[in-house]
Parts: structure tokens; C-alpha cells; sequence
């Protein structure tokens, strides 16, 4: 099944995806959540949870984490087959529900968008999205030529993050590739 990702929910005026069902658990409906949340277990913490076109989620622990995800009950889901259904669902907050963040923190939603400049000050491109793939986080940067390039969020590759300039300084000898 394939999974429309464009929000039609219009109470989600910014969305931030909080985490994603990843497949069913078992015979009863659980399933298992890769979370977005600095803990997983802070995925319980917000419960307007919702899908892209709003539909509400109430989330309960099923079985503690297990590789990175946690297994979950969700209201409502009773059998495998609905679990099945919910494959690749994509679980939101609006961003104003989201706690303020403190000096040099932010959400990695915020830096999506921020123009990337090496050390040097040479315009490399803009931060196209924030992946992990279980081996740490990295960024795909978009040049001005339409290349994709990866970068580790490293502090070596990564020295400097302004939010408030919009903008990331970065060593450009650990990009990776060039799509």
C-alpha cells in the first residue's frame, strides 16, 4: 500500500513528522514505530499524534524498545490486518506543540531549507533533508548545479549551525558523493 505523504490536514499548519509505523507486531494489531524524538519514549508525550489527513492516534507501549522502535498498541487496531494497513503511516505534531528549544538547540526539522557554506565561505548549497539510517544522522545537500551530496552530522564535518543566520558551515572534505 502505498502512502500518500501530502498533509490534508489543515490543523497541522507546520507539521513535524514525530514518527513512522513501520510494520505490524504479532497476530492482535501491535506494530512497531521508529520515532523521531530525542528518546522514543518521548512519542508518548504528545497526544494529538496524527496522520496527513488527521486522523488521531493514541499510542500505548505494547513491549519495551527493540532495535530502535518501539512495539505499540494504537486505539482501535485490533488485528494484523489493520495493523498491515498502517505500514509506512507518518505520525505528526503541529510545531507549536513542540517545547521551545535552548540556545544551540534546535529541531532537525529546522534545518531543512538552511544555506550551506564551507569554511572558507564558498557557497555549497542548501540542506535538502536530515537522514538516519542507523548509522548516525547525516544531511542531503542540493547545490546551486542540482547535485545531491551526503554529509555526516558530525562536529568535524559540521562545525557551526546558525539558526538564526540560516545557515551551516561545514568542512567540505567529508561530502560524500554526487547524485
Amino acid at each position: 500500500m502505498t502512502k500518500n505523504s501530502r498533509i490534508t490536514d489543515l490543523s497541522l499548519k507546520n507539521p513535524v513528522c514525530l514518527a513512522e509505523i513501520t510494520s505490524p507486531h504479532g497476530i492482535r494489531g501491535a506494530v512497531k514505530v521508529k520515532t523521531f524524538t530525542e528518546y522514543s519514549e518521548d512519542v508518548f508525550d504528545y497526544p494529538t499524534l496524527r496522520d496527513q489527513a488527521g486522523h488521531l492516534y493514541k499510542l500505548n507501549l505494547f513491549a519495551p524498545k527493540h532495535n530502535d522502535l518501539l512495539v505499540v498498541t494504537i486505539d482501535g487496531v485490533s488485528s494484523r490486518d489493520d495493523a498491515e494497513s498502517l505500514r509506512g503511516t507518518k505520525l505528526y505534531v503541529d510545531r507549536s506543540e513542540l517545547p521551545e528549544t535552548d540556545d544551540n538547540e534546535f529541531y532537525y526539522e529546522d534545518l531543512v531549507g538552511l544555506n550551506v557554506i564551507d569554511q572558507s565561505g564558498e557557497d555549497i548549497g542548501t540542506v535538502l533533508a536530515v537522514q538516519n539510517y542507523g548509522a548516525g544522522d547525516f544531511f542531503d545537500i542540493k547545490t546551486p548545479e542540482s547535485e545531491i551530496y551526503t554529509l555526516p552530522f558530525t562536529q568535524e564535518a559540521v562545525p557551526q549551525v546558525d539558526i538564526k543566520a540560516k545557515k551551516i558551515i561545514i568542512n567540505k572534505e567529508y561530502l560524500l558523493g554526487g547524485k
